[in-house]
């Protein structure tokens, strides 16, 4: 059995349920900021699945299949870069699931570095919700 099929992301199941309850995997090691997204999420009609760092992040993965990625690029046990990376390095063939970072520690390159390594976009905290909202709508999602 391959990586990309025991990790589940981006099986054919999961096209048809995702235009019509859209998922969101959020990856956040702060409560506070995953229950202001989460509830901004649901207020959407979005299904929310939370983690709260990198490796639990990859483990809900392999449950929910994301049609979303919002993940925190400074979190515990596997920051979310490296998360990114092995999210990118699971992915079905010919799906690439949209991801957006998002960070407190916006330093010089950590755009370029979340880029890189595979986050479709890049939002600085504290987040303003409706950039969020422009964002979602740039990656084809209903805000």
């Amino acid at each position: 059995m391959n990586s990309n099929s025991s990790l589940g992301l981006g099986s054919s199941n999961d096209s048809v349920s995702a235009l019509i309850y859209p998922t969101v995997l959020l990856a956040e090691d702060s409560q506070d900021t995953r229950i202001m997204l989460k509830r901004a999420f649901e207020l959407k009609g979005y299904r929310v699945y939370e983690a709260a760092d990198g490796q639990e992040a990859l483990e809900v993965a392999r449950s929910c299949q994301p049609s979303l990625i919002v993940i925190d690029l400074n979190m515990p046990v596997l920051d979310g870069l490296e998360t990114v990376k092995n999210f990118r390095e699971l992915e079905a063939p010919g799906r690439q699931i949209p991801i957006v970072a998002i960070t407190a520690y916006d330093v010089p390159g950590m755009e370029e570095a979340a880029l890189e390594t595979g986050c479709n976009k890049y939002l600085s905290k504290p987040l303003d919700l409706s950039e969020l909202d422009r964002t979602l709508k740039n990656l084809g999602f209903i805000v």
